[in-house]
């Protein structure tokens, strides 16, 4: 498993997250994924390609 430095990663919670129990999903530059109930939470770190086809799926 590779580390990565987050120590300056600036997330950006999800349109769908509130503060009523709706929390979901922070991302950064589009390549880091984690819960945003959960700070420390593990980060899922996807290359740029995987999250272009990952959004592209959504938009379908």
């Amino acid at each position: 498993m590779r580390e990565h430095d987050l120590s300056n990663v600036h997330w950006r919670k999800s349109s769908y997250s509130n503060g009523e129990g709706g929390d979901c999903v922070e991302v950064d530059e589009g390549i880091r994924v984690r819960d945003s109930k959960v700070e420390d939470s593990p980060v899922l770190v996807l290359n740029p390609s995987a999250w272009a086809d990952f959004l592209d799926a959504l938009r379908r």
